[in-house]
C-alpha cells in the first residue's frame, strides 16, 4: 500500500541519504531517479549520489570547523554518505576528499542490497499523487522544469535560482614537475594525506598581473534571456567574476600563497594555483577554487599561461548549470515538510542549502523525520547548538524569507556560548563543537530509546 511507504524523489546525495535513513528506522521506501531515463546537464552516469562538482567535502576537523563538526555528527548519525567518503577518501590536506567513482559505486550498491529499498528507474514529472502519504523531494539543484513548475504552482511562491560553476580537471602526467610542487599549506597532514596533498603551481608578480588580465578579458559562456538576473552564490563564484571585483582578489582567495614555499628558491611565491586529487589512481587532479564560465577553448588557452600548466591535458573543461531552491523559510515547516501539503518534504540543496555535506544532512533529517511520521512517533528536531540542527533551524525560519540565499553551516547559525565563557577565536570554536557532539548524543539516545 502506498500509505505504508516512503517515496524519495532523486537520488543524488540528499535523496540517497534519506531513503538511506528512512529504511534503516524501519520504513519501507521506493526511489525514484530519473538518470538514465532522463539525463541532465551536469550529471555523465547514472550512479547513485554522483559528485558533479568537486571530489571535496572539506574540512574534517569537527574541532575547529562546522562543516567537519557536520561530518562527525553525520558519522555518529549513522550517515551512508559519510561512511562511503570515509571508505574512499584521498589524500587532501585537512579536507575530507574522495574518490567520485568509487564514493558513487558504493552508496548505489548499498542502497540496491537493502531490504527495505526499491529504486525506480523513472521521471517524476509532476508532485506526487495524494496516495502517496510520505513523499521527500530531493530533486537537488538541476530539478526538472516540469517538477519545478509543479511546485510554484502549488506555492504560489517563485523558485529561487543561482548559478552554479564546475572546476576543471587536470591529467596529472601532464602537469611540469620541474616547475609545481607538492605541499600542504603549513605542511599540515589531514586524512590519509601527508602533509604534500597539493600541486602548487607559482606564479611571481608579472605572471598573476597578465592572469588576471587574461581572465577578465577571456569569452564568457553567454546567458540566456531568463538567466540574465540570477544571482551567483557568493561561495562558488567563477574565477574570473572574483578577478573582476579587484586584481588582488584572488591572490587573497583560491590563489593565496600562505603556508607554502617554492623548492626552486625557498621563498613564497606572489600567487599559487593549487590542485586537489580526484580520483584514487592519483591520475586527475582539480583546479582548487576555478569554477568558471570562460568558454572551454578560452580555458585552455588561459589556464595554460599557468606556469606548471603549460602543456595541461583536461580530462574536464569548466562549466556553469544552473541551481535551483525554494524560499524554505516561508514554505517549510520545522520538520521539513511543505506547509501547503505536509505529506510532501523537501531535502537537499533545494531546500536553500549549498554544498554536499549539506545537502545530505538535510536528506538525513528528511529520511529520518518521515520514518518517525509513518510510525505514528513526534518528528523532534536535532537542538540548534548541533551542526545539524543549527542547519535544520535555518532553513525552516532562522533566515529572513525576504532576503534568503543559500547558506553553508557555519558557525555563525549555532547559538551562542553562555555570556559567562568569555572566550574567542579558535577556543570558542572548540567549546561550541563540544557543546554540539554532547547534545547530539544525547538527542540521539533519546531516539534510540524511543524506538
Amino acid at each position: 500500500m502506498q500509505s505504508d511507504l516512503v517515496h524519495v524523489i532523486g537520488g543524488g546525495l540528499a535523496g540517497s541519504e534519506a531513503a538511506w535513513q528512512a529504511a534503516e528506522a524501519g520504513a519501507r521506501v521506493v526511489l525514484h531517479e530519473m538518470r538514465p531515463v532522463r539525463g541532465t546537464d551536469a550529471h555523465q552516469t547514472d550512479g547513485l549520489a554522483e559528485l558533479v562538482c568537486s571530489n571535496s567535502f572539506r574540512s574534517d576537523d569537527w574541532e575547529n570547523n562546522a562543516v567537519g563538526l557536520l561530518h562527525e555528527e553525520m558519522r555518529r548519525a549513522g550517515s551512508l554518505v559519510l561512511r562511503a567518503a570515509d571508505a574512499h577518501k584521498l589524500p587532501a590536506g585537512g579536507a575530507l576528499a574522495v574518490d567520485r567513482h568509487g564514493f558513487s559505486a558504493a552508496i548505489t550498491h548499498a542502497l540496491e542490497e537493502h531490504p527495505n529499498i526499491e529504486i525506480a528507474r523513472e521521471e517524476i514529472a509532476s508532485l506526487p499523487p495524494d496516495d502517496w502519504r510520505s513523499a521527500i523531494i530531493a530533486t537537488g539543484p538541476l530539478t526538472s522544469p516540469a517538477l519545478a513548475d509543479s511546485i510554484r504552482a502549488l506555492t504560489g511562491e517563485d523558485a529561487l535560482a543561482f548559478f552554479d560553476a564546475i572546476a576543471p580537471i587536470v591529467h596529472r602526467e601532464s602537469i611540469d614537475f620541474s616547475i609545481a610542487w607538492f605541499q600542504s599549506r603549513y605542511d599540515k597532514v589531514g586524512p590519509s594525506g601527508d602533509g604534500a596533498d597539493y600541486i602548487n603551481c607559482p606564479l611571481d608578480e608579472p605572471q598573476y598581473r597578465a592572469f588576471i588580465s587574461a581572465l577578465i578579458a577571456g569569452e564568457k559562456t553567454e546567458f540566456k534571456e531568463w538567466e540574465k538576473s540570477t544571482p551567483y552564490f557568493e561561495g562558488c563564484l567563477p574565477i574570473e567574476v572574483m578577478a573582476s571585483r579587484g586584481e588582488e582578489t584572488l591572490r587573497f582567495g583560491p590563489m593565496k600563497p600562505v603556508g607554502l614555499n617554492d623548492p626552486r628558491n625557498g621563498h613564497r611565491p606572489f600567487a599559487v594555483v593549487q590542485l586537489r586529487q580526484d580520483n584514487a589512481l592519483g591520475s586527475l587532479w582539480n583546479m582548487v577554487g576555478f569554477q568558471t564560465k570562460l568558454k572551454h577553448g578560452e580555458q585552455s588557452r588561459i589556464f595554460r599561461t599557468i606556469p606548471g600548466l603549460q602543456e595541461a591535458s583536461f580530462a574536464r573543461l569548466g562549466g556553469l548549470h544552473r541551481n535551483t531552491f525554494i524560499n524554505s523559510p516561508r514554505l517549510l515547516d520545522s520538520a521539513l515538510r511543505l506547509k501547503a501539503r505536509p505529506s510532501l518534504r523537501f531535502a537537499g540543496q533545494i531546500t536553500g542549502v549549498e554544498g554536499y555535506v549539506e545537502s545530505a544532512a538535510i536528506g538525513l533529517l528528511a529520511g529520518r523525520f518521515a520514518a518517525r511520521e509513518l510510525a505514528g512517533e513526534i518528528c523532534e528536531s536535532p537542538p540548534s547548538t548541533t551542526a545539524l540542527g543549527a542547519l535544520l533551524n535555518h532553513i525552516t525560519g532562522g533566515a529572513d524569507a525576504k532576503t534568503f540565499q543559500p547558506m553553508n553551516v557555519n558557525f555563525g547559525l549555532f547559538p551562542d556560548l553562555a555570556p559567562s565563557l568569555r572566550v574567542r577565536g579558535r577556543d570558542r570554536k572548540k567549546l561550541m563543537a563540544a557543546r554540539a557532539i554532547v547534545d547530539l548524543e544525547s538527542w540521539l539516545g533519546v531516539r534510540a530509546a524511543a524506538e
